[in-house]
């Protein structure tokens, strides 16, 4: 069986600057993974190039054995770092959008969600808080029936409380034999739901460990260990 998501030898380079260099790794089914970095680490080059939004400079990058594509798009469900709705669509606007897009979207999932946090479905996204934006982001992506979630910096800009409905809204509505990875430096707030952690740093991986292995050898959290790692 192929991994669910792979890297071999992969590189990307920008004009004046390498963003991934010799990246290697494989992930399992049925993983919450920590993509852990600093800002400026790789992390977001990394998941673009997973969701087939760049091309790799050398290497490769796999999707259960394909490189990136529109098959894979069947079996990826993609939550950038940046807000890419349409601001002027109502939220039940979206639901419907996914419904018709997505062939594995869950809608009677994402409206019970939605409501449940009291949010309008006839408002417009542009009337929202940012904190709501992203709830309304992130329910639209797990409620897709994936096998592999990529959520780039899904807690950055939000408050702990949101991070709080956001971390629960992840465990709770992926299937036990999907991947998620979760980019974020925030270590703290995602560790204890990870199974996995991978830290970069420039580009490249550093450390590749399942977390109570990781626990256990330093004898420290994953927090702990990060920034001991990276001195932050």
């Amino acid at each position: 069986m192929n991994p669910v998501f792979e890297c071999r030898h992969l590189t990307k380079a920008f004009p004046g600057k390498e963003a991934l260099h010799d990246v290697s790794f494989s992930l399992e089914e049925g993983r919450i993974v920590g993509l852990l970095g600093p800002n400026g680490s790789g992390k977001s080059t990394l998941m673009k190039l997973a969701n087939g939004l760049l091309s790799p400079t050398q290497g490769g990058i796999f999707i259960d054995g394909m490189a990136p594509g529109v098959e894979t798009k069947k079996i990826v469900s993609y939550l950038p770092d940046k807000n890419y709705l349409n601001d002027w669509m109502s939220v039940r606007q979206l639901v419907n959008f996914f419904g018709d897009f997505y062939e594995d979207f869950q809608k009677e999932a994402a409206v019970e969600m939605i409501q449940r946090l009291g949010i309008p479905m006839h408002a417009k996204l542009k009337t929202l808080s940012k904190g709501t934006k992203e709830k309304v982001q992130l329910i639209l992506v797990m409620s897709r029936k994936a096998r592999l979630y990529l959520l780039d910096e899904p807690i950055g800009g939000v408050d702990p409380a949101a991070r709080d409905y956001i971390l629960h809204t992840i465990i709770s509505n992926y299937s036990e034999d999907a991947t998620v990875v979760i980019s974020t430096h925030l270590i703290s707030d995602v560790e204890s739901i990870l199974d996995q952690v991978l830290f970069i740093s420039e580009g490249k991986i550093l450390l590749d460990s399942p977390v109570d292995e990781l626990r256990e050898k330093n004898n420290m959290s994953v927090d702990a260990w990060f920034r001991e790692v990276f001195k932050c």
